[in-house]
């Protein structure tokens, strides 16, 4: 399964864009230590309503650390500043209200089927990265 207080990276497992991000996180946690869960699947959908969020809207980002979970832009900035070196500068855009940022982030939200598109299953991992991925 997974180690006990891996982070944890909940996505919509039916958009190309949550896809792909899911594929550029693979390729730069060198670590290896982010686990995934698709919201479609049975663990995403108990993450989401442990931690206060609608499983059945897509528009929902959450990233677990923890016992803590943490939406939207600050899931993102804390996914990618904890990339280290250079990533860390992205917590500059934390200077930018959070209200501001998630609008920003309902936005793209709101619109990744029509302007990414969407897929009819959840990615598929392959053999090296399969464990990293819940359910």
């Amino acid at each position: 399964m997974t180690e006990a207080g891996a982070p944890i990276v909940v996505f919509d497992g039916v958009c190309r864009l949550c896809s792909r991000w899911v594929a550029f996180l693979l390729d730069h946690d060198r670590g290896g230590r982010l686990r995934f869960a698709a919201m479609q699947g049975a663990t995403g959908r108990a993450l989401l309503q442990r931690h206060g969020l609608d499983p059945d809207d897509p528009t929902s980002f959450l990233w677990v650390e923890g016992e803590r979970g943490y939406r939207n832009s600050d899931a993102i900035l804390r996914i990618v500043t904890g990339f280290g070196g250079a990533w860390r500068l992205l917590a500059l855009l934390r200077l930018i209200p959070r209200p501001l940022r998630d609008a920003a982030y309902r936005l793209i939200a709101r619109n990744r089927y029509r302007w990414f598109g969407r897929t009819t299953q959840c990615r598929v991992p392959d053999a090296a990265t399969a464990r990293r991925f819940l359910d």
